[in-house]
Parts: structure tokens; C-alpha cells; sequence
């Protein structure tokens, strides 16, 4: 299960790797605006997925996940109390993400860019950003949870 779980991490990093989606998002190149990018992806993923997975299997990956952030910012050089802090905040944006992409499907596009500019300083044109989540989204209903776990792939919608 461990392999499945670093396969669907290292998907979901490659997707927020993605240089034109984070031109989009930010100007500048920080670790708090791409964990805000994967943030937005798990959340999609877990909205997803959630129905038609197992709960418990889901929680072990949520755990999992948000572990490999942990480990990320240790690499970073932050102190213990520091990361616990981090930490706290990301799991609190996370959740609030969750809640506000929860009808995604019922809102219309300038609802959607609010949600998305909430987060980020988005450049004037909130289309783009949109129009790629709402992408993401059709092509995770249409991508099966067992092919995300199989390796990384080269995603394309």
C-alpha cells in the first residue's frame, strides 16, 4: 500500500508542478504557493474519489499525505515548533478548501474565480484557472483512482 500511496503523491506533485498552471497562480516561486497548488489538487482528488473508495483507505492516504508535507518542511530547515505551526495552517486551509470546492459543480465560473482568488493574488484573467480545475475535475471522473497508484503519469486534459 506504502508504493500505491507515494504513487498518488508523487501524481498529484506533478500536476502541481505544472509551470504554466503556476504562472497563473503566482509571480513568485515560493514553497507556501505550491503547497497551496497540490493542496487544491488533493482537495479535488479527495471530492472525487471520496464516493467511490474506501473511507479507510482514504484516511491512510490523507494521513500520508499530509505526512510528506511534514517531511518536506523539516528538509526545509524549519524548527519543530515552527513546523507544528505550519502544519496546523495548512491542514485549516485545506479544509477550507474542501468546503468551498463542495458544490464546485453548482457554481458558476466568476463564483469559482472568488473561490480561487480567495487563496491566491491571481493576474486580472481568472478564466484560465477555472476553466483548468474544472479540466481536472472532468478528467478525474473520467481516470480510474488504480491508475494513479500504478506510477506517475503523464496527465493530460
Amino acid at each position: 500500500m506504502i508504493k500505491e500511496f507515494v504513487n498518488l503523491y508523487n501524481n498529484l506533485v506533478n500536476l502541481s508542478r505544472n509551470k504554466s498552471l503556476f504562472s497563473i497562480f503566482t509571480d513568485k516561486d515560493t514553497f507556501s504557493d505550491r503547497i497551496l497548488i497540490l493542496l487544491f489538487h488533493f482537495a479535488f482528488f479527495l471530492r472525487q474519489y471520496k464516493g467511490k473508495t474506501d473511507k479507510e483507505y482514504l484516511q491512510k492516504f490523507f494521513d500520508y499525505f499530509f505526512r510528506q508535507i511534514e517531511l518536506s518542511i523539516r528538509e526545509i530547515g524549519y524548527g519543530d515548533v515552527s513546523i507544528n505551526k505550519k502544519m496546523k495552517d495548512y491542514i485549516n486551509v485545506f479544509f477550507s478548501i474542501l468546503d468551498k470546492i463542495n458544490d464546485w459543480n453548482k457554481l458558476d465560473n466568476e463564483k469559482k474565480g472568488n473561490i480561487l482568488a480567495f487563496y491566491y493574488k491571481l493576474k486580472d484573467n481568472h478564466e484560465k484557472i477555472v476553466n483548468y480545475f474544472n479540466d481536472f475535475e472532468v478528467y478525474l471522473s473520467k481516470t480510474s483512482l488504480k491508475s494513479f497508484t500504478k506510477g506517475v503519469i503523464n496527465h493530460k486534459f
